[in-house]
């Protein structure tokens, strides 16, 4: 089990039937993990850009007698990892801080793939597909694009989507035409709406959808078959995705050991790139 500060959360909420709104305060505490505990039901409201009372009724939904009562549950199980918290803030530079903070969601990524099982399942999934569309846009884009890149080197059709547009649902249903069964998605916050939109469709015509997001509550939760989260740094003015990529070259590594002929397609491309003098050494 995940034993770090988001991953305790997770657990808390497992099991329990969330509105899109309790969806969006829990979201919010996975991504706050070591500070929520310590804020009070305003504070938590503002940060998830929700009512107060609709955070009472969160707790409620959780099994508490209320706010209260879920704060001190969660002081009980995060007190070094507060005081932790104080001495970063005070002894590192916010530079520092957001490279310590990506050290931690790289950690907290470890403790989850050392159950395999999920990661194994999409990397069949994803190989068995053919072609295999890989969907991201706007944040996660570059993460699409990236595992696109590698991908196109083991297997045989990799359809990249990382613009959005009218065309979105050709592309899709072009796929699966051509006999696609399976479409990867990066998601990383803001969400865009036209990703959700994208995977109901996907779904609704017969894809199974893998999800690389930053959290197992964001929005497009519900529409994946198959959600492995890595979280996203919050540090800076700009979200860094550092586990997220690194997740995304995990799949990779699964999907090769799935194709049968992964190895020699890339002996084959490091042949030709030699004649060709690709790369300077």
């Amino acid at each position: 089990m995940n034993d770090s500060p988001a991953g305790r959360l997770q657990a808390l909420f497992e099991g329990h039937r969330l509105t899109p709104t309790q969806r969006r305060i829990a979201h919010c505490m996975v991504r706050g993990a070591a500070e929520v505990p310590f804020l009070s039901s305003v504070e938590l409201a503002e940060l998830a850009g929700v009512s107060q009372p609709s955070v009472t009724r969160f707790a409620v939904a959780l099994g508490f007698d209320g706010y209260p009562a879920l704060r001190r549950h969660l002081r009980e199980v995060t007190p070094v990892e507060r005081a932790a918290a104080a001495v970063l803030e005070t002894t590192y530079n916010e530079y520092q801080q957001a490279v310590l903070g990506e050290i931690e969601n790289l950690r907290q990524l470890a403790e989850l793939l050392a159950d395999p099982a999920p990661v194994q399942e999409a990397g069949r999934l994803l190989a068995a597909s053919r072609p295999l569309p890989v969907l991201g846009l706007r944040a996660a884009s570059s993460q699409a694009r990236g595992f696109a890149y590698f991908a196109a080197k083991v297997h045989p059709d990799v359809r990249l989507l990382d613009e959005g547009g009218s065309m979105m649902e050709d592309r899709i249903d072009a796929a699966l035409y051509d006999g696609a069964t399976a479409l990867l998605c990066f998601a990383l916050p803001r969400h865009p709406r036209e990703v959700v939109d994208t995977l109901e469709h996907a779904r609704a015509a017969g894809l199974t959808v893998v999800t690389v997001a930053d959290s197992a509550f964001a929005p497009v939760a519900r529409h994946s078959d198959l959600l492995i989260p890595a979280p996203v740094g919050t540090g800076l003015a700009f979200d860094t995705a550092c586990a997220p990529m690194l997740l995304g070259r995990v799949l990779l590594e699964s999907m090769a050991d799935a194709l049968p002929d992964a190895q020699a397609r890339l002996e084959d491309f490091d042949t030709r790139a030699a004649a060709r003098g690709l790369f300077v050494e």
